[in-house]
């Protein structure tokens, strides 16, 4: 107010939460979004079946799936949503992990708060708290050799564990840790994977325990014509990007005709060009030929002749891949077709009943296809996130050579530490850090809950467990015992770890640092009206 009248500060359209409204709104929105995920974390955790406007229905426990389908209006729960996918992007397992110790960190911080304990404080807390987790990660980190295949294999396992495809993920594992060190590259001890050499095609109406690895590309196309071969062995793939047909002109021009023979010149010219793109392949000594463009009648029908077996209208992305996997060049013409060019596959052949072409055998190749089948779409698309999550996981292992356990033993032993670490600190910003240490509780706890087990019980045998000093004593989902987790071969990515903690506490510390929300909706009335502003002066 000033003279008596209203400062006009903000548009009418501007909602505006101050001080401890503020930080309750971004907390019950924090805990809310945890709420949804949180009873599929873990081996025995449940589905969710989310529906879209226009029926399409997906069924899953995937964290990063669900987060990605749910539509959300409030600013602190976007914010939580973005630490799921920032955890999918760099690690692509542990979304669910990373957003129930969100939601944890600002259940705490709320009890923090309603003891009148300043958010800077807490904040600064829970950074210090954060430094000591990672700190412990470290110190429980085991160190694998890069092409440890056996190790690999667990860490797959422990990431498609739990999901609906669980009956054949013992080969879905191997596909999944194969298929990585195919692609991967060594120079000295570093060792790298990129996630787009490893193409994932689906093909529904077979059962899933027919999926396979394909060493070279599958192709969602097929031969031009049934008389070229259904088959190739000991294939030499001819990769061409341009159009094998008679182009038009770029200019209108008109030619005077006046007599038959005239027309059987052209035609006959215009047959000879065609069959020079045909015969530019064959004398190349490619039996098989991906064309990025189209092929001419005229064109197959030689191919054909010639034993050639041909695909048309190829993805230049597909092209790209073949040529990776042929380790083969990409002709940007036919006339510059070599021999030298071509890349060799043991098998190129068109399926039965299948609408693709798959090129198989290939030497070292520096690309490579899991081929996933199933009964219905649903599970195929649930088989495509299983194999997603356990490649991204193979390679970030493959990467860093370091794992950590699972089952709630990681969380357990940081809640511990980071305890008594806080009785060394004082102060307020002790209370911060033992209520961040307490957040850890929910993974273990959580574990427990979606298992059947009363979570009390199982906590406090976990916290004796650590006390007497087993690191890696875990929760057996199954039988409800605290067993050796590195014996079970439950393992997985430290840095799947790493990064739900940093991001998670992260975001906390930046929600509950704010008190003051100014939400501007759309379709307001111009002008303004007085928003509660403080007095000026």
């Amino acid at each position: 107010m000033l003279g008596g009248q209203p400062i006009i500060i903000l548009k009418e359209n501007v909602e505006r939460n101050r001080g401890l409204e503020a930080q309750r709104s971004n907390i019950a929105a924090a805990k809310a979004i945890a709420s949804a995920v949180r009873t599929t974390l873990g081996p025995r955790g449940m589905d969710k079946m989310l529906v879209e406007g226009t029926g399409d229905v997906t069924i899953t426990n995937d964290g990063a799936t669900i987060l990605q389908d749910i539509s959300v209006v409030h600013p602190g729960a976007k914010m939580v949503i973005e630490v799921a996918k920032a955890q999918d992007e760099e690690v692509g397992d542990g979304t669910t992990t990373a957003v129930v110790l969100v939601g944890s960190f600002m259940e705490k911080a709320e009890q923090l708060i309603e003891r009148k304990i300043h958010p800077t404080v807490i904040a600064e807390g829970y950074r210090l708290g954060m430094k000591k987790a990672l700190e412990i990660l470290d110190d429980l980190s085991i160190s694998i050799d890069s092409y440890d295949r056996e190790s690999l294999i667990k860490i797959a396992d422990t990431a498609m564990t739990g999901k609906s495809i669980e009956s054949v993920k013992h080969k879905l594992n191997e596909i999944a840790v194969d298929a990585v060190m195919a692609i991967s590259e060594k120079e000295g001890r570093k060792v790298t994977a990129d996630e787009d050499n490893v193409l994932i095609k689906k093909q529904s109406g077979e059962t899933m325990d027919d999926a396979e690895l394909v060493r070279g590309v599958v192709i969602d196309k097929t031969r031009i014509t049934e008389d070229m071969p259904r088959k190739v062995k000991d294939a030499r793939v001819a990769l061409v990007a341009s159009p094998m047909e008679i182009k038009k002109t770029q200019v209108k021009q008109k030619i005077h005709i006046s007599s038959s023979e005239m027309v059987s010149a052209f035609s006959e010219q215009e047959r000879q060009a065609l069959k020079q793109f045909a015969d530019k392949v064959i004398e190349s000594g490619a039996n098989v030929l991906l064309c990025q463009k189209g092929l001419a009648d005229a064109v197959s029908f030689y191919l054909a002749k010639g034993g050639v077996l041909a695909v048309e209208d190829v993805p230049e992305k597909d092209m790209k891949f073949a040529a990776k996997a042929l380790n083969a060049q990409i002709a940007n013409k036919v006339d510059e077709l070599s021999p030298e060019m071509l890349g060799r596959a043991e098998m190129v052949e068109q399926l039965e009943d299948a609408d693709f072409v798959k090129i198989s055998g290939c030497k070292n190749p520096k690309t490579v296809t899991i081929l996933l089948r199933g009964s219905t779409e649903y599970l195929l698309d649930e088989l495509e996130r299983a194999v997603v999550d356990g490649t991204r996981v193979v390679m970030d292992a493959m990467e860093d050579r370091k794992l950590v356990v699972g089952g709630g033993a990681v969380e357990t032993e940081i809640l511990m530490k980071v305890r008594d670490y806080a009785e060394h600190v004082g102060g307020r910003v002790q209370l911060a850090i033992e209520a961040y240490a307490n957040a850890f509780e929910v993974i273990p706890v959580t574990l427990a809950e979606n298992s059947g087990y009363n979570p009390v019980d199982k906590l406090v045998d976990l916290k004796n467990a650590h006390a007497k000093g087993q690191k890696y004593a875990g929760l057996n989902v199954y039988n409800g015992k605290i067993i050796d987790m590195k014996k079970e071969g439950v393992i997985e990515p430290q840095r799947s770890k790493r990064q739900a903690i940093q991001s998670a506490t992260e975001a906390a510390v930046m929600l509950i640092r704010v008190d003051d929300m100014m939400v501007t909706r759309e379709g307001g009335a111009p002008g303004g009206a007085p928003m509660g502003m403080p007095p000026m002066g």
